[in-house]
Order: structure tokens, then C-alpha cells, then sequence
């Protein structure tokens, strides 16, 4: 009897090791992950999106000088 509980405690450890490996999908689906990662990379895409925006609008504004100026 002894043997099985030290082998149940072993196994215990194995055991959370091997769910912690699940496929990709089950554990962020599980745990409401997905939604909140999806959010996250729409924000950092938003986020570059404004600023190539805002940098085209920058340098437009710098080429409209420069052609002023060379006129």
C-alpha cells in the first residue's frame, strides 16, 4: 500500500504536467482567453494603423513645404 501512494503523489505531479500540454485552442477557449487576446492584438493593429496615419499625414505636410520653398 505504501509503494501506491508514493506512486499516487508522483503521479499527481505528471498529471498537472500533462494538462498543462493541451492543444492551443482548448486552453484559451477554457479559460476566456481567446476573446481578451483577439481584443489585444486589435488594439496594437488600430494602434499602427493611426500611427502610419499620422506619419503620412506628417510628411505630406513636410512635402508640401519643400515644394513651397523650391518654387
Amino acid at each position: 500500500m505504501q509503494a501506491d501512494t508514493t506512486i499516487a503523489v508522483l503521479d499527481t505531479a505528471a498529471v498537472q504536467t500533462s494538462q498543462a500540454v493541451q492543444p492551443l485552442e482548448r486552453v484559451m477557449l477554457a479559460d476566456d482567453k481567446l476573446p481578451v487576446v483577439l481584443a489585444v492584438v486589435l488594439v496594437v493593429w488600430i494602434g499602427i494603423a493611426l500611427l502610419l496615419w499620422r506619419t503620412e499625414r506628417r510628411l505630406s505636410r513636410v512635402e508640401r513645404e519643400l515644394d513651397r520653398l523650391d518654387a
